[in-house]
């Protein structure tokens, strides 16, 4: 039997680079670019600030992002083990990059659920409800029982793909719900271009004002990097592991990072012209956190022309985001039990189903009965944020890039990525990997942790 042949029968890998490609990019488009991207861009100045994501995507993302599909296709094992394979000294780093998705699907779920609140909502044309009633979104968030019914069918959608496999669930969903995804991103765009006024939101995102340029421009940007591209999550080792032999690395990177940027700058296109073309030109309109997917938004779908048929299709957009991203995050969390118990799929996805709608449930409580209760003046579910986002996984990506730059040096991911193409930017990945990124990577943990505004 050949290398390639043990590799995907040992993990049911995908069967394809397209489904590996679509399944990675489904993961990385998530909230990340369709929620965070818009709000970040306005308010970090528009144009420059996407000039600066998108530079860093294709170096320092790319790096980072090479990193770990080599570590997982090169070792074969989900990120739990992955480590340990490489060297034992680091079988901690294993444990820490293996809670990060732990920690980000029950709260991840949550959110999701609030999602396909709206979309139910906006489905039944109750949308001017939502858009007018000031307290509508706190109060259904309050609601606990209503939140926990939502946030079950979430995690269902997400388990039934799961337990189904690679192939034959992650695999074949990502080819369907991403191209939709696609698509409808594109329609909501060029739709929100044709609103009276959107002509400046367009002009303040996308010409560059470099009197707007900060460190906290580079530093924002580079965070959107892990929320956006999916890393240092355990997802793109645990993706890797399944990839065939025979597929490029280098150019599938590129690929997955075309798919994600693209939706990103897209989400900016949707969001930002429209929002500002209904706040009288204002940008800071474009408000972080849940205020503009759940209030600022709706306020626009209900003001705008032929926002009945716009806000459904925009939160079906959102949902299939959410959707692919939660996906591959229980999948990373069910590969790791399943690699170390030699549990079945399906007996391994249904207790990670219930552990995170009881999880799930925390972050709920703390817009509800246990809203009085915080940790570091934050509720429940900005903290889980907060710990997964802003310092495992800088964290992670920082101990990744000292065991592949010092320790068993790049050649270690080089040699994976020139298995059947040749690696045209290796000398540009090992100064990333070993000088730029430590220092970014350094800059994002102590900027996040003590201006967690950004």
């Amino acid at each position: 039997m050949t290398e390639t042949k043990q590799h995907t029968a040992k993990h049911h890998g995908f069967g394809s680079k397209l489904g590996f490609v679509l399944a990675a990019a489904g993961s990385a488009v998530g909230l990340g670019n369709i929620w965070r991207f818009p709000y970040l861009a306005a308010k970090y100045g528009g144009g420059i600030f996407l000039l600066v994501y998108i530079i860093l995507a294709v170096t320092f993302g790319f790096s980072l992002m090479i990193t770990e599909i080599a570590i997982g296709r090169k070792t074969g094992k989900s990120v739990g083990q992955a480590y340990t394979a490489i060297n034992r000294h680091f079988k901690p780093l294993g444990w820490v990059a293996t809670a990060v998705p732990m920690i980000i699907f029950p709260y991840y779920c949550v959110i999701g659920g609030w999602v396909l609140k709206y979309l139910s909502v906006f489905a039944t044309f109750s949308g001017h409800e939502a858009a007018t009633n000031p307290d509508y979104f706190n109060g259904f968030i309050a609601n606990s029982w209503e939140s926990l019914l939502f946030l079950s069918i979430f995690v269902i959608l997400t388990a039934s793909v799961v337990i189904l496999g690679v192939q034959k669930g992650i695999e074949k969903i990502s080819k369907i719900l991403m191209p939709i995804l696609i698509i409808m991103t594109v329609a909501v765009a060029i739709y929100s271009l044709t609103l009276d006024g959107a002509i400046d939101g367009l002009k303040f995102y996308l010409l560059p004002d470099f009197s707007k340029f900060s460190f906290d421009t580079v530093i924002a940007a580079m965070g959107q990097l892990f929320y956006s591209m999916s890393l240092a999550m355990g997802i793109m080792i645990t993706y890797g592991s399944y990839m065939r032999k025979d597929a490029s690395i280098g150019s599938s990177v590129r690929q997955i990072e075309i798919f994600d940027t693209g939706v990103a700058f897209l989400s900016g296109l949707m969001i930002i012209p429209a929002v500002v073309a209904f706040s009288g030109g204002d940008p800071s309109a474009v408000n972080a956190g849940p205020g503009l997917m759940f209030i600022s938004l709706p306020k626009v779908f209900d003001s705008m022309p032929g926002g009945q048929i716009a806000g459904p299709v925009f939160f079906i957009l959102v949902a299939l985001a959410a959707l692919t991203s939660s996906i591959s995050l229980m999948e990373t969390i069910v590969a790791v039990i399943c690699e170390k118990t030699k549990q079945s799929r399906r007996k391994i996805s249904v207790i990670v189903l219930l552990a995170a709608i009881a999880f799930g449930m925390v972050s709920v409580l703390g817009y509800g009965v246990w809203s009085d209760f915080t940790i570091f003046g934050k509720q429940l579910l900005d903290f889980f944020d907060f710990l997964s986002n802003n310092i495992l996984m800088p964290l992670v990506a920082l101990f990744t890039c000292i065991l592949i730059g010092y320790v068993v040096k790049t050649t270690y991911v080089e040699s994976e990525v020139e298995l059947n193409d040749r690696f045209r930017s290796k000398y540009i990945y090992r100064v990333m990997v070993k000088y730029i990124a430590p220092i970014f990577l350094l800059l994002i943990f102590i900027w996040s942790v003590f201006m967690p505004s950004l």
